[in-house]
Protein backbone atom coordinates (compact mmCIF):
# COMPACT_ATOMS: atom_id res chain seq x y z
CA UNK A 1 0.00 0.00 0.00
CA UNK A 2 1.10 3.61 -0.57
CA UNK A 3 2.53 5.98 2.00
CA UNK A 4 -0.06 8.10 3.80
CA UNK A 5 -2.87 5.54 3.67
CA UNK A 6 -3.61 5.11 7.40
CA UNK A 7 -5.33 7.18 10.07
CA UNK A 8 -4.70 6.20 13.71
CA UNK A 9 -7.19 6.81 16.48
CA UNK A 10 -6.05 6.88 20.12
CA UNK A 11 -8.66 6.52 22.89
CA UNK A 12 -7.65 6.46 26.56
CA UNK A 13 -10.74 4.95 28.18
CA UNK A 14 -11.58 3.99 31.73
CA UNK A 15 -11.14 0.28 31.03
CA UNK A 16 -8.49 0.20 28.30
CA UNK A 17 -6.25 2.50 26.29
CA UNK A 18 -6.76 1.70 22.60
CA UNK A 19 -4.84 2.53 19.43
CA UNK A 20 -6.66 1.64 16.21
CA UNK A 21 -5.52 1.88 12.58
CA UNK A 22 -8.02 2.65 9.81
CA UNK A 23 -7.62 2.97 6.08
CA UNK A 24 -8.86 6.14 4.42
CA UNK A 25 -12.31 4.63 3.81
CA UNK A 26 -12.77 4.00 7.55
CA UNK A 27 -12.12 0.25 7.50
CA UNK A 28 -10.41 -0.97 10.68
CA UNK A 29 -7.04 -2.58 9.93
CA UNK A 30 -5.59 -3.37 13.36
CA UNK A 31 -5.96 -2.59 17.06
CA UNK A 32 -3.70 -2.64 20.11
CA UNK A 33 -4.66 -1.96 23.70
CA UNK A 34 -3.31 -1.64 27.23
CA UNK A 35 -5.52 -2.13 30.28
CA UNK A 36 -6.08 1.16 32.09
CA UNK A 37 -5.37 1.51 35.79
CA UNK A 38 -6.96 3.76 38.38
CA UNK A 39 -7.35 3.49 42.15
CA UNK A 40 -9.89 4.40 44.78
CA UNK A 41 -9.20 5.97 48.15
CA UNK A 42 -11.03 7.28 51.20
CA UNK A 43 -13.84 9.78 50.84
CA UNK A 44 -14.90 8.66 47.37
CA UNK A 45 -11.60 9.46 45.65
CA UNK A 46 -10.95 7.89 42.24
CA UNK A 47 -7.60 8.83 40.77
CA UNK A 48 -5.23 7.88 37.98
CA UNK A 49 -1.53 8.42 37.40
CA UNK A 50 -1.09 10.98 34.65
CA UNK A 51 2.43 9.83 33.76
CA UNK A 52 1.29 6.21 33.61
CA UNK A 53 -1.62 7.18 31.35
CA UNK A 54 0.79 8.77 28.88
CA UNK A 55 3.12 5.75 29.06
CA UNK A 56 0.17 3.42 28.38
CA UNK A 57 -0.93 5.51 25.40
CA UNK A 58 2.58 5.46 23.96
CA UNK A 59 2.76 1.72 24.56
CA UNK A 60 -0.52 1.11 22.72
CA UNK A 61 0.78 3.07 19.72
CA UNK A 62 4.06 1.14 19.71
CA UNK A 63 2.16 -2.16 19.89
CA UNK A 64 0.02 -1.06 16.94
CA UNK A 65 3.25 -0.81 14.97
CA UNK A 66 3.84 -4.51 15.66
CA UNK A 67 0.65 -5.34 13.75
CA UNK A 68 1.18 -3.15 10.67
CA UNK A 69 4.30 -3.04 8.51
CA UNK A 70 5.91 0.36 8.13
CA UNK A 71 3.20 2.02 10.21
CA UNK A 72 5.10 5.25 10.93
CA UNK A 73 5.61 6.06 7.25
CA UNK A 74 2.02 5.24 6.37
CA UNK A 75 0.22 7.33 9.02
CA UNK A 76 -1.29 10.48 7.55
CA UNK A 77 -2.75 11.66 10.88
CA UNK A 78 -3.23 10.69 14.53
CA UNK A 79 -6.46 11.65 16.32
CA UNK A 80 -6.85 11.50 20.11
CA UNK A 81 -9.85 11.24 22.43
CA UNK A 82 -10.31 9.87 25.94
CA UNK A 83 -12.58 9.39 28.94
CA UNK A 84 -14.49 12.57 29.66
CA UNK A 85 -14.84 14.89 32.65
CA UNK A 86 -12.27 14.69 35.47
CA UNK A 87 -9.44 17.08 36.32
CA UNK A 88 -5.89 16.65 35.00
CA UNK A 89 -3.82 19.46 36.52
CA UNK A 90 -0.50 20.49 34.97
CA UNK A 91 2.13 22.86 36.37
CA UNK A 92 4.15 25.56 34.62
CA UNK A 93 6.69 22.97 33.43
CA UNK A 94 3.95 20.77 31.94
CA UNK A 95 4.34 18.22 34.72
CA UNK A 96 1.41 16.59 36.56
CA UNK A 97 0.22 18.20 39.79
CA UNK A 98 -0.32 14.84 41.47
CA UNK A 99 -2.65 12.16 40.11
CA UNK A 100 -5.73 13.10 38.08
CA UNK A 101 -9.19 13.16 39.61
CA UNK A 102 -11.13 11.04 37.12
CA UNK A 103 -14.85 11.11 36.35
CA UNK A 104 -15.55 8.41 38.96
CA UNK A 105 -14.31 10.64 41.80
CA UNK A 106 -17.18 11.40 44.20
CA UNK A 107 -15.56 13.91 46.54
CA UNK A 108 -17.23 16.95 44.98
CA UNK A 109 -20.76 15.80 45.95
CA UNK A 110 -21.26 18.35 48.77
CA UNK A 111 -19.95 21.13 46.56
CA UNK A 112 -22.37 20.13 43.79
CA UNK A 113 -25.25 20.39 46.29
CA UNK A 114 -24.10 23.87 47.30
CA UNK A 115 -23.56 25.08 43.73
CA UNK A 116 -27.02 23.89 42.71
CA UNK A 117 -28.40 26.48 45.17
CA UNK A 118 -26.29 29.28 43.69
CA UNK A 119 -28.31 32.26 42.35
CA UNK A 120 -26.76 31.64 38.92
CA UNK A 121 -27.41 27.86 38.87
CA UNK A 122 -30.30 28.18 36.42
CA UNK A 123 -28.28 30.47 34.17
CA UNK A 124 -25.38 27.99 34.25
CA UNK A 125 -27.68 25.14 33.16
CA UNK A 126 -29.28 27.28 30.47
CA UNK A 127 -25.86 28.05 28.99
CA UNK A 128 -24.27 24.60 29.21
CA UNK A 129 -27.41 22.48 28.85
CA UNK A 130 -25.64 20.20 31.32
CA UNK A 131 -26.64 19.19 34.84
CA UNK A 132 -23.92 19.62 37.43
CA UNK A 133 -22.52 16.40 38.90
CA UNK A 134 -19.44 15.11 40.67
CA UNK A 135 -17.84 13.85 37.43
CA UNK A 136 -17.29 17.25 35.91
CA UNK A 137 -14.17 19.34 36.02
CA UNK A 138 -16.15 22.43 36.99
CA UNK A 139 -17.52 20.76 40.12
CA UNK A 140 -14.16 19.19 40.94
CA UNK A 141 -12.21 22.44 40.58
CA UNK A 142 -14.80 24.24 42.70
CA UNK A 143 -14.38 21.54 45.37
CA UNK A 144 -10.60 21.78 45.19
CA UNK A 145 -10.82 25.55 45.51
CA UNK A 146 -12.70 25.10 48.79
CA UNK A 147 -10.89 22.10 50.26
CA UNK A 148 -7.62 21.50 48.38
CA UNK A 149 -6.48 24.99 47.32
CA UNK A 150 -2.85 23.90 47.36
CA UNK A 151 -3.51 21.76 44.27
CA UNK A 152 -4.82 24.70 42.27
CA UNK A 153 -2.02 26.92 43.56
CA UNK A 154 0.50 24.53 41.97
CA UNK A 155 -1.44 24.23 38.71
CA UNK A 156 -0.85 26.32 35.60
CA UNK A 157 -3.57 24.73 33.47
CA UNK A 158 -6.52 22.36 34.00
CA UNK A 159 -6.84 19.73 31.29
CA UNK A 160 -8.99 16.71 30.55
CA UNK A 161 -7.54 13.27 29.80
CA UNK A 162 -7.39 13.67 26.01
CA UNK A 163 -5.95 17.17 26.46
CA UNK A 164 -3.15 15.72 28.62
CA UNK A 165 -2.32 13.20 25.91
CA UNK A 166 -2.43 15.95 23.27
CA UNK A 167 0.03 17.99 25.34
CA UNK A 168 2.41 15.03 25.48
CA UNK A 169 2.02 14.36 21.76
CA UNK A 170 2.37 17.94 20.52
CA UNK A 171 3.56 20.19 23.36
CA UNK A 172 0.36 22.25 22.98
CA UNK A 173 -1.98 23.02 25.88
CA UNK A 174 -5.53 22.94 24.59
CA UNK A 175 -9.00 21.51 24.99
CA UNK A 176 -11.78 20.89 22.47
CA UNK A 177 -15.13 22.68 22.02
CA UNK A 178 -17.19 19.82 23.46
CA UNK A 179 -15.67 19.56 26.95
CA UNK A 180 -15.02 23.30 27.11
CA UNK A 181 -18.66 24.19 26.46
CA UNK A 182 -20.50 21.64 28.59
CA UNK A 183 -18.20 22.35 31.55
CA UNK A 184 -17.43 26.06 31.42
CA UNK A 185 -19.22 27.42 28.39
CA UNK A 186 -22.24 27.68 26.14
CA UNK A 187 -23.32 25.03 23.65
CA UNK A 188 -24.71 27.69 21.32
CA UNK A 189 -21.25 29.01 20.45
CA UNK A 190 -19.05 26.22 21.91
CA UNK A 191 -16.87 28.68 23.82
CA UNK A 192 -16.31 29.74 27.42
CA UNK A 193 -19.06 31.68 29.21
CA UNK A 194 -18.34 34.18 32.02
CA UNK A 195 -21.67 33.53 33.72
CA UNK A 196 -21.00 29.78 33.92
CA UNK A 197 -17.54 30.30 35.36
CA UNK A 198 -18.98 32.75 37.90
CA UNK A 199 -21.77 30.30 38.83
CA UNK A 200 -19.07 27.75 39.69
CA UNK A 201 -17.24 30.29 41.86
CA UNK A 202 -14.16 29.99 39.66
CA UNK A 203 -13.76 33.45 38.12
CA UNK A 204 -10.50 33.87 40.05
CA UNK A 205 -9.29 30.55 38.58
CA UNK A 206 -10.14 31.35 34.95
CA UNK A 207 -6.44 31.48 34.06
CA UNK A 208 -6.41 27.67 34.44
CA UNK A 209 -8.68 27.18 31.42
CA UNK A 210 -6.75 26.28 28.24
CA UNK A 211 -7.16 27.48 24.67
CA UNK A 212 -10.04 25.86 22.76
CA UNK A 213 -8.88 24.16 19.54
CA UNK A 214 -11.26 22.95 16.81
CA UNK A 215 -9.57 19.79 15.60
CA UNK A 216 -11.38 19.73 12.26
CA UNK A 217 -9.64 23.01 11.41
CA UNK A 218 -6.35 22.96 13.33
CA UNK A 219 -3.73 20.27 13.88
CA UNK A 220 -0.30 20.30 15.52
CA UNK A 221 2.75 18.19 14.63
CA UNK A 222 3.95 15.22 16.66
CA UNK A 223 7.08 16.25 18.56
CA UNK A 224 10.40 14.44 18.24
CA UNK A 225 10.16 13.32 21.86
CA UNK A 226 6.70 11.86 21.37
CA UNK A 227 7.77 10.24 18.10
CA UNK A 228 10.59 8.44 19.86
CA UNK A 229 8.18 7.08 22.49
CA UNK A 230 5.32 6.11 20.17
CA UNK A 231 7.23 4.78 17.18
CA UNK A 232 5.51 7.25 14.84
CA UNK A 233 7.17 9.86 12.67
CA UNK A 234 7.93 13.34 14.01
CA UNK A 235 5.80 15.95 12.32
CA UNK A 236 2.79 13.65 11.86
CA UNK A 237 -0.36 15.83 12.16
CA UNK A 238 -2.16 15.27 15.47
CA UNK A 239 -5.86 16.05 15.82
CA UNK A 240 -7.47 16.89 19.17
CA UNK A 241 -10.76 15.06 18.96
CA UNK A 242 -13.97 15.78 20.82
CA UNK A 243 -14.82 13.96 24.06
CA UNK A 244 -15.21 10.17 23.78
CA UNK A 245 -19.02 10.27 23.89
CA UNK A 246 -19.20 12.52 20.84
CA UNK A 247 -16.55 10.53 18.99
CA UNK A 248 -18.33 7.23 19.60
CA UNK A 249 -21.60 8.77 18.44
CA UNK A 250 -19.92 9.85 15.21
CA UNK A 251 -18.55 6.33 14.76
CA UNK A 252 -22.04 4.95 15.33
CA UNK A 253 -23.38 7.16 12.56
CA UNK A 254 -25.29 10.05 14.17
CA UNK A 255 -23.97 12.42 11.49
CA UNK A 256 -26.59 11.60 8.88
CA UNK A 257 -27.51 15.14 8.02
CA UNK A 258 -30.85 14.67 9.77
CA UNK A 259 -31.82 15.56 13.31
CA UNK A 260 -32.86 12.97 15.90
CA UNK A 261 -30.46 10.23 14.82
CA UNK A 262 -29.67 8.44 18.07
CA UNK A 263 -27.50 5.77 19.64
CA UNK A 264 -26.71 4.16 22.99
CA UNK A 265 -23.20 3.36 24.19
CA UNK A 266 -23.09 0.55 26.74
CA UNK A 267 -19.59 0.95 28.14
CA UNK A 268 -18.09 1.63 31.55
CA UNK A 269 -20.76 4.28 31.73
CA UNK A 270 -24.01 4.28 29.76
CA UNK A 271 -24.43 7.06 27.21
CA UNK A 272 -27.72 7.61 25.39
CA UNK A 273 -27.79 10.44 22.91
CA UNK A 274 -29.39 11.91 19.83
CA UNK A 275 -28.25 14.62 17.45
CA UNK A 276 -30.43 17.73 17.38
CA UNK A 277 -30.12 21.21 15.97
CA UNK A 278 -29.06 23.87 18.44
CA UNK A 279 -32.51 25.45 18.21
CA UNK A 280 -34.21 22.15 19.13
CA UNK A 281 -32.36 21.53 22.40
CA UNK A 282 -34.84 20.83 25.21
CA UNK A 283 -33.66 21.80 28.70
CA UNK A 284 -35.51 19.52 31.14
CA UNK A 285 -36.96 20.90 34.41
CA UNK A 286 -34.83 18.52 36.51
CA UNK A 287 -31.69 20.13 35.02
CA UNK A 288 -29.96 16.85 34.19
CA UNK A 289 -28.07 15.44 31.22
CA UNK A 290 -25.48 16.91 28.90
CA UNK A 291 -25.54 18.96 25.71
CA UNK A 292 -22.38 18.22 23.73
CA UNK A 293 -21.49 20.04 20.50
CA UNK A 294 -20.68 18.03 17.40
CA UNK A 295 -17.99 19.05 14.91
CA UNK A 296 -20.33 20.47 12.30
CA UNK A 297 -22.23 23.75 12.50
CA UNK A 298 -25.64 23.95 14.10
CA UNK A 299 -25.76 20.44 15.59
CA UNK A 300 -25.26 19.13 19.12
CA UNK A 301 -25.98 15.89 20.93
CA UNK A 302 -28.56 15.84 23.70
CA UNK A 303 -27.37 13.24 26.19
CA UNK A 304 -28.42 11.31 29.29
CA UNK A 305 -25.76 9.16 30.94
CA UNK A 306 -26.26 6.54 33.62
CA UNK A 307 -23.17 6.73 35.78
CA UNK A 308 -22.20 3.06 35.83
CA UNK A 309 -23.19 0.66 33.07
CA UNK A 310 -20.85 -2.29 32.50
CA UNK A 311 -18.98 -1.24 35.65
CA UNK A 312 -21.82 -3.01 37.48
CA UNK A 313 -21.04 -6.22 35.60
CA UNK A 314 -17.30 -5.76 36.17
CA UNK A 315 -18.02 -5.56 39.90
CA UNK A 316 -19.96 -8.84 39.94
CA UNK A 317 -17.37 -10.67 37.83
CA UNK A 318 -14.61 -9.34 40.08
CA UNK A 319 -16.45 -10.78 43.08
CA UNK A 320 -16.53 -14.16 41.33
CA UNK A 321 -12.87 -13.89 40.37
CA UNK A 322 -11.82 -13.05 43.92
CA UNK A 323 -13.77 -16.03 45.27
CA UNK A 324 -12.21 -18.45 42.78
CA UNK A 325 -8.71 -17.13 43.47
CA UNK A 326 -9.20 -17.56 47.21
CA UNK A 327 -9.63 -21.30 46.51
CA UNK A 328 -6.56 -21.40 44.29
CA UNK A 329 -8.48 -21.55 41.00
CA UNK A 330 -6.80 -19.84 38.09
CA UNK A 331 -9.08 -17.48 36.19
CA UNK A 332 -9.06 -14.06 34.60
CA UNK A 333 -11.60 -11.41 33.69
CA UNK A 334 -11.75 -12.44 30.04
CA UNK A 335 -12.72 -16.04 30.91
CA UNK A 336 -15.50 -14.81 33.16
CA UNK A 337 -16.79 -12.47 30.45
CA UNK A 338 -16.83 -15.42 28.01
CA UNK A 339 -19.18 -17.24 30.40
CA UNK A 340 -21.85 -14.49 30.43
CA UNK A 341 -23.85 -15.85 27.46
CA UNK A 342 -24.09 -19.26 29.13
CA UNK A 343 -25.36 -17.75 32.39
CA UNK A 344 -27.96 -15.75 30.50
CA UNK A 345 -29.08 -18.78 28.47
CA UNK A 346 -29.77 -20.88 31.56
CA UNK A 347 -31.65 -18.30 33.65
CA UNK A 348 -35.16 -16.88 33.58
CA UNK A 349 -35.80 -13.20 32.81
CA UNK A 350 -37.26 -10.91 35.42
CA UNK A 351 -36.71 -12.92 38.60
CA UNK A 352 -34.50 -10.28 40.24
CA UNK A 353 -34.42 -6.50 40.28
CA UNK A 354 -31.00 -4.84 40.41
CA UNK A 355 -30.46 -1.12 40.88
CA UNK A 356 -27.28 -0.51 38.84
CA UNK A 357 -25.81 2.31 40.94
CA UNK A 358 -22.54 0.60 41.86
CA UNK A 359 -20.45 3.76 41.49
CA UNK A 360 -19.44 5.53 44.69
CA UNK A 361 -20.40 8.73 42.89
CA UNK A 362 -24.06 7.62 42.78
CA UNK A 363 -26.11 8.48 39.70
CA UNK A 364 -26.15 11.37 37.21
CA UNK A 365 -28.79 10.40 34.68
CA UNK A 366 -31.66 10.83 34.27
CA UNK A 367 -31.55 11.99 37.89
CA UNK A 368 -28.60 13.26 39.93
CA UNK A 369 -28.11 11.64 43.33
CA UNK A 370 -24.60 11.15 44.69
CA UNK A 371 -26.01 8.86 47.40
CA UNK A 372 -27.68 6.36 45.03
CA UNK A 373 -26.37 2.83 45.62
CA UNK A 374 -26.76 -0.60 44.05
CA UNK A 375 -28.83 -3.46 45.40
CA UNK A 376 -30.71 -6.65 44.55
CA UNK A 377 -34.41 -7.00 45.34
CA UNK A 378 -36.23 -10.33 45.32
CA UNK A 379 -33.41 -12.75 46.21
CA UNK A 380 -34.44 -16.22 47.36
CA UNK A 381 -32.73 -19.51 48.15
CA UNK A 382 -33.00 -20.96 44.64
CA UNK A 383 -31.25 -18.09 42.91
CA UNK A 384 -27.83 -18.91 41.41
CA UNK A 385 -24.86 -16.82 40.39
CA UNK A 386 -26.24 -16.86 36.87
CA UNK A 387 -29.43 -15.21 38.15
CA UNK A 388 -27.29 -12.46 39.67
CA UNK A 389 -25.57 -11.93 36.32
CA UNK A 390 -28.94 -11.74 34.54
CA UNK A 391 -30.26 -9.33 37.16
CA UNK A 392 -27.29 -7.01 36.66
CA UNK A 393 -27.59 -7.15 32.86
CA UNK A 394 -31.33 -6.43 33.03
CA UNK A 395 -30.68 -3.58 35.47
CA UNK A 396 -28.20 -2.04 33.03
CA UNK A 397 -30.86 -2.30 30.32
CA UNK A 398 -33.52 -0.66 32.46
CA UNK A 399 -31.14 2.18 33.36
CA UNK A 400 -30.65 2.75 29.64
CA UNK A 401 -34.43 2.84 29.15
CA UNK A 402 -34.74 5.22 32.12
CA UNK A 403 -32.33 7.62 30.41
Amino acid sequence: MESGDIIVGLDSGTSVVKAVAFDLTGKQLACASVRNRYYRAAGGAAQQSMSQTWQDAASALRQLGDHIDNLAARVVALAVTAQGDGSWLVDAEDRPVGDAWIWLDARAAPTVATLNQHPLAQARFSATGTGLNTCQQGAQLAHMDRHFPELLAKADVALHCKDWLYLNLTGVRATDPSEASFTFGNFRHAGYDDTVIDALGLTHRRHLLPEIVEGTETTHPLTREAAALTGLRAGTPVVLGYVDMAMTALGAGVHTGEANTACSIVGSTGVHLRSVTVDDVWLNPAQTGYVIPLPWPGYVTQVQTNMASTLNLDWLLNVAGDLLQSFGCETDHARLVAQIDSWLTHTTPGTLLFHPYISLAGERGPFVNASARAGFTGLHYQHTFGDLVRGVVEGIGMAARDC
